[in-house]
């Protein structure tokens, strides 16, 4: 049995990965918009794997060049937390999803699968080695780590069922967005982890997007398309007041950022 003591709630984001081509423009470019600080990992089994932290110390995200055997996978990835990866890849299938990569494990770190939903988005499930919950995402003011994550999928409804009966997500009511059809909250008990929209109608990829909190997003923007980036959409204004964007970074990999307007608080 590989089931963990305590941890977080299956379908929690528990990490993110970046896939790069250019690990030093990632490395700089996330650094300065986000506010990460960015390091080798002390595993010397992880080789070249960076580790970005949040301001007050937890580890959000990993940074990697991938071999030119690894599978295909979008440059940005969301591990979603089980208490049973192999249970879960097991699930996936029955639900009609696919498998990239079988159950392995990372020494340290915890066991690990790549999936394929049946709409064919990547994302991971892991059990993580420590006890300790993951505190990558955190909902609320938390600078540097993430807040939402947000599915853009061309059938919607199907991807509800399918994440639904895999980690016991609900609809939790709906935006409408017009001709592009309804922003879907996704919920877990109490959690409200993103939400769930239409590529189709939208124009977006179908993809998993996540967005990090930083406490002035013009001045994250600011950096970002200074540094050589470019703001993709935003910002905008969310519900409780705050703004969201979408910005590029020097490869054109694509990141939410979620925070305040300063000159509104002022």
């Amino acid at each position: 049995m590989r089931r963990r003591p305590i941890q977080n709630p299956d379908g929690t984001p528990i990490w993110f990965e970046l896939n790069t081509a250019d690990e030093a423009k990632a490395r700089h470019f996330y650094a300065a918009t986000i506010g990460w600080t960015i390091a080798r990992s002390p595993m010397p089994e992880h080789g070249a794997y960076l580790i970005a932290s949040a301001p007050d110390g937890a580890a959000i995200a990993g940074i990697a060049t991938p071999p030119s055997s690894a599978p295909s996978l979008p440059d940005w990835s969301i591990y979603f937390g089980t208490a049973d990866v192999d249970a879960t890849v097991a699930k996936v299938m029955e639900l009609g999803g696919s498998i990239q990569v079988e159950p392995m494990d990372i020494p340290g770190v915890g066991r690990f699968a790549i999936a394929k939903d049946p709409q064919h988005v990547s994302f991971m499930v892991m059990t993580g080695a420590s006890p300790d919950p993951s505190s990558a995402f955190v909902q609320g003011p938390h600078h540097g780590h993430a807040v939402w994550i947000e599915l853009a999928i061309p059938d919607p409804d199907g991807a509800l069922a399918f994440y639904g009966a895999l980690f016991g997500w609900t609809r939790e009511g709906a935006m409408p967005m017009g001709p592009m059809g309804e922003y879907v909250f996704l919920g877990s008990g109490e959690t409200r982890p993103g939400a769930v929209m239409s590529s189709a109608t939208t124009g977006s990829p179908a993809r998993w997007n996540w967005y990090a909190y930083v406490p002035d997003i013009d001045a994250a923007i600011a950096t970002a398309t200074g540094l050589g980036g470019v703001l993709l959409q935003g910002p905008d204004q969310i519900p409780g007041g705050g703004y969201s964007a979408n910005v590029g970074d020097l490869t054109g990999t694509q990141l939410g950022i979620v925070g305040p307007r300063i000159g509104d608080a002022a």
